[in-house]
């Protein structure tokens, strides 16, 4: 494991235990090159998932994409971390069990913004704003106010 720090190529582990919810494995890791520590998560992949864009270009699934997105939606907002990892865990487990190794970046996106909604109705506005590209203040009028009807009901 290449070291954050340094980039030296090997690094000792020192301490490994499973997470909190079970779904990967924490290490505790020490650079053999500079001595610092820090700590990867090994996680489970059950088969390589392709995304398909908008564009029709093909890469593979990322779970740091979706952690970058759900942060940015949730900034400053009084969520705690590890609500959100279990909603990205989630979200890239129902991605792995879809049953096909293709998987359309709209798809995702409707699962992250589902998920948010869950979470919370802010991040969840912030996330769509960018997924649905709102260009003009009705847009978030709009979408709002049928976010505020949902609550209601």
């Amino acid at each position: 494991m290449r070291c954050p720090f340094c980039a030296h190529d090997d690094s000792q582990v020192k301490d490994s235990r499973p997470s909190e919810d079970n779904t990967s494995i924490r290490r505790r890791r020490q650079c053999e090159g500079c001595g610092a520590r820090f700590t990867t998560f090994e996680r489970v992949q059950l088969r390589e998932i392709m995304v398909i864009k908008s564009n029709d270009q093909r890469e593979s699934f990322d779970r740091a994409k979706i952690e970058h997105a759900v942060a940015l939606a949730c900034r400053k907002r009084p969520i705690e971390p590890e609500r959100l990892d279990r909603l990205i865990t989630g979200i890239q487990r129902q991605i792995e069990t879809l049953g096909d190794s293709d998987v359309t970046s709209r798809q995702i996106g409707e699962m992250v913004m589902e998920g948010l909604r869950q979470v919370d109705s802010v991040a969840y506005i912030r996330f769509a704003s960018v997924y649905r590209d709102f260009t003009e203040a009705r847009d978030f009028e709009a979408f709002a106010s049928s976010v505020r009807d949902m609550g209601e009901r």
